[in-house]
C-alpha cells in the first residue's frame, strides 16, 4: 500500500506581500501529474490547508478544486486541520466527504478513531489527529495531569489504544522536539510548544505537518515532508519534494521523495546594482523568479526597488550589504516580521524591560495565558 505524504499547503499565503495563488495551483497540478505517473492507494495532508482561519473565497475554491480532482482519481484522502486553520472550517461537510472518500479530522472531541484500509498484507490503520493545545485536551479529560503540549499528545495517545496486528499510520501536526526550523514557521520561544518524537513509537508511520523543511525526526518513519513552495528566504537553499511511503508487511515502511519544480523560484541574489543591471549577467537567468537582492554598493542607488523591478518584476525583497549597513546590524526581514508570534514579541519586550530573558516556566505560563485569550476571542 503506497501513499502520498503531503503538508503546509499554505493555501492563500502571500509572501512579502506577493500572492501565492497562481503557483499553489501550478504545483498542485503538478502534484496531480505526478500521481497519473505515480499510482498511490491514498494522499495524507498533514494540516495547514489553508494559511489563515478564515481564508479568502479563492483559496476555499483551489482546496476544494484539489480535493475534488483526487476524488474524481477515486483516491482516499486523509486530511487534519492544522495550526493556520480553523478546525471547525475544515470539519464543515466531513460526514458528506466522507461518501467521496475525502476523511477529514473532526473538531478535536477525544482518541482519534482508525479508518481502516486493506491490502494483501492486511490491514491498515489511519488515525487522523488535528492540531493539538493543551487546554483543548484538558476539556476533554479534565481529570488528566496535561500542562504542556507533551503531555497533551501524551493523554491523546494513551486513549488510542492500537492493535497491535495492523499497521498503523498518525497524521498529525506537532512540533517535534530536535526538528530544524524555518523563517515562516509559528513555533513558540523556549520550544513550550514541543513533543517528545517518542510518543509516536507505536506507529508505524507518522505523517507529520507544520514545519516547513523535509526531515526525518528520530527514525526515518517519523517525518515532516515539507512544503510543496518556498515561503520564506530561509528556505531559499532547500529543494521541495513529494514524499511517498509504501507499507508492506507490518513493520515494512519504505519512504521514497520526487522533485517538485514550481513556476516561479524564489532566490537570493547578491552583487552590486552594476553587475545585476548588465544584461550580460542576467540574460537567460530566470529574470522572474522570486528574488531577495542585496546591493553591495557602498552608496544607495536612488529608487533602486523599482528601477531593479523592470529587469526583476518579482524582486520581492531588497537589502544591502554595505560598511554602513554592518555597523547598523541586520534589518529585520519582512516575512520574519509578519511571522513573529505574540511569544515572541512579549520575549523581546521582556527582555529589553529586565535585560534578561523569559525562563522556560515564565515562557509556558505566557502561552497559557495567549492561548486562554485567543479561545475566548474564537467563543466570542
Amino acid at each position: 500500500m503506497r501513499f502520498l505524504h503531503l503538508s503546509d499547503l499554505h493555501l492563500g499565503k502571500r509572501v512579502c506581500e506577493f500572492s501565492m495563488l497562481d503557483d499553489q495551483r501550478y504545483i498542485l497540478e503538478e502534484i496531480l501529474s505526478l500521481l497519473d505517473s505515480t499510482p498511490v492507494d491514498g494522499v495524507l495532508l498533514a494540516g495547514d490547508l489553508y494559511d489563515k482561519p478564515v481564508p479568502h473565497a479563492e483559496a476555499v475554491r483551489l482546496l476544494d478544486w484539489f480535493l475534488t480532482q483526487l476524488a474524481e482519481r477515486r483516491l482516499p484522502v486523509f486530511a487534519i486541520s492544522g495550526n493556520h486553520d480553523s478546525a471547525d472550517r475544515i470539519a464543515f461537510g466531513s460526514a458528506l466527504l466522507q461518501s467521496s472518500r475525502v476523511y477529514v479530522s473532526p473538531v478535536f472531541s477525544g482518541a482519534p478513531v482508525p479508518i481502516s484500509l486493506t491490502d494483501e498484507y492486511g490491514t491498515l490503520d489511519v488515525y487522523l489527529l488535528p492540531f493539538l493545545k493543551p487546554a483543548m485536551v484538558r476539556h476533554v479529560w479534565p481529570d488528566e495531569p496535561v500542562e504542556s503540549y507533551n503531555d497533551a499528545l501524551a493523554c491523546v495517545l494513551r486513549h488510542c489504544p492500537l492493535d497491535p496486528a495492523h499497521r498503523s499510520v498518525l497524521v498529525a501536526h506537532q512540533f517535534a522536539a530536535g526538528a530544524a526550523c524555518c523563517e515562516s514557521e509559528e513555533v513558540s520561544v523556549g520550544g513550550v510548544d514541543s513533543v517528545d518524537a517518542s510518543l509516536f513509537d507505536a506507529f508505524d508511520y507518522v505523517a507529520l505537518g507544520h514545519l516547513h523543511s523535509p526531515q526525518k525526526v528520530g527514525r526515518d518513519a517519523v517525518r515532516y515532508c515539507g512544503t510543496p513552495l518556498k515561503y520564506s528566504f530561509s528556505e531559499a537553499g532547500q529543494h521541495k519534494s513529494a514524499t511517498f511511503v509504501e507499507f508492506g508487511l507490518k513493520g515494512e515502511v519504505s519512504i521514497t521523495t520526487v522533485p517538485l519544480t514550481p513556476k516561479h523560484d524564489l532566490r537570493e541574489v547578491r552583487g552590486s546594482y552594476m553587475e545585476l543591471t548588465d544584461r550580460r549577467n542576467y540574460d537567460g537567468t530566470a529574470v522572474d523568479d522570486y528574488l531577495h537582492i542585496t546591493l553591495t554598493d557602498e552608496q544607495d542607488v536612488p529608487d533602486a526597488l523599482a528601477r531593479l523591478r523592470v529587469i526583476y518584476p518579482n524582486l520581492m525583497r531588497l537589502d544591502y550589504d554595505n560598511l554602513r549597513t554592518r555597523e547598523d546590524q541586520e534589518i529585520t526581514a519582512p516575512e520574519r516580521a509578519e511571522s513573529i508570534t505574540p511569544l515572541e514579541h512579549f520575549s523581546a519586550f521582556y527582555q529589553l524591560q529586565n535585560n534578561q530573558p523569559l525562563t522556560a516556566e515564565q515562557a509556558a505560563f505566557c502561552q497559557q495565558l495567549i492561548e486562554e485569550i485567543w479561545k475566548e476571542g474564537e467563543d466570542a
